[in-house]
């Protein structure tokens, strides 16, 4: 007899259980476990390599494990057609292709559609249009929504792409390292842009790769290492254990999570997010905060 569904399970937005990789004999994702709930925020960091973008695509259904399973919003990814997830997974990525021609305003608009452009004879409809209006607001673009993408600045452009994928209105957000190439003051406003999104979308969970916890963000952890604790979401990749990284600690500064180098072996962090256990951890990933 099937187990009744509980209103635990029904949060679950990612449910990853023992993942592996490989590709070209290479294994790229070595037994990676955790779970994200709906409404948690989820930071994923480790060494160049590690694997951390691949995680991601992985998350967003464009690539598929070589073992161990993926539940997507209760969902098994290899038994469900992925294009009926993807629209509720928004993936923004700075290599998505944009038309130079568009102004911010009909960029977000192709988040809609979950197209590179604009569709052609494609009229949106007047929620289409309330919802990009809302994400370019909640993204700090409203004075920009004219203008055209190559007069916009690295971080003006980081935030439209958030902007695109919240214009689909999405149950998860996936951002793979928005604040690459922005200087301190992009990256600042950037951050203050997502922690205001998080305020206004309470129920959506987001996965954020970066390199960069804060401004003073020290040196990551190579060591495989699971710390359980309320609250946690933090997902640190191993990647090469060759990687010149030492032990870290993360804590809280200035009201937001920060790393620095410790001689310490333990990891501990205070996420941003409800008062929660976070997912189980496995060898090659660390939960932490």
């Amino acid at each position: 007899m099937a187990q009744p569904t509980t209103a635990a399970d029904q949060e679950v937005v990612f449910l990853a259980d023992g993942i592996d990789l490989v590709r070209d004999s290479r294994l790229l994702l070595n037994q990676v476990s955790f779970t994200v709930r709906s409404g948690e925020h989820w930071a994923l960091l480790g060494p160049n390599g590690a694997g951390k973008s691949t995680l991601l695509r992985l998350l967003a259904t464009y690539a598929h494990p070589t073992r161990g399973r993926i539940d997507i919003l209760g969902r098994r990814l290899g038994r469900v057609d992925v294009f009926t997830l993807r629209p509720l997974i928004a993936l923004v990525s700075s290599h998505q292709p944009v038309h130079a021609a568009r102004t911010v305003h009909e960029l977000v608009l192709t988040g809609a559609t979950g197209t590179t452009d604009l569709r052609a004879r494609w009229t949106p409809s007047a929620a289409d249009l309330r919802q990009a209006e809302a994400a370019i607001e909640v993204m700090g673009l409203r004075p920009l929504a004219g203008a055209r993408w190559p007069v916009l600045s690295q971080g003006e452009r980081s935030r439209a792409l958030i902007a695109r994928g919240l214009a689909g209105h999405p149950q998860v957000l996936l951002l793979d390292e928005p604040a690459a190439g922005l200087d301190l003051a992009g990256r600042e406003q950037l951050l203050a842009c997502i922690d205001d999104l998080r305020e206004r979308h309470p129920a959506l969970a987001t996965v954020l790769v970066t390199h960069h916890l804060a401004p003073d963000t020290g040196r990551r952890s190579s060591r495989r290492r699971a710390d359980q604790r309320p609250g946690q979401h933090l997902l640190r990749l191993s990647g090469n254990d060759r990687a010149p990284c030492g032990p870290v600690d993360l804590h809280r500064r200035s009201g937001r999570p920060a790393l620095a180098a410790t001689a310490r072996r333990a990891v501990t962090a205070a996420m941003p997010g409800r008062e929660r256990g976070a997912g189980t951890a496995a060898p090659g990933a660390a939960a932490a905060a």
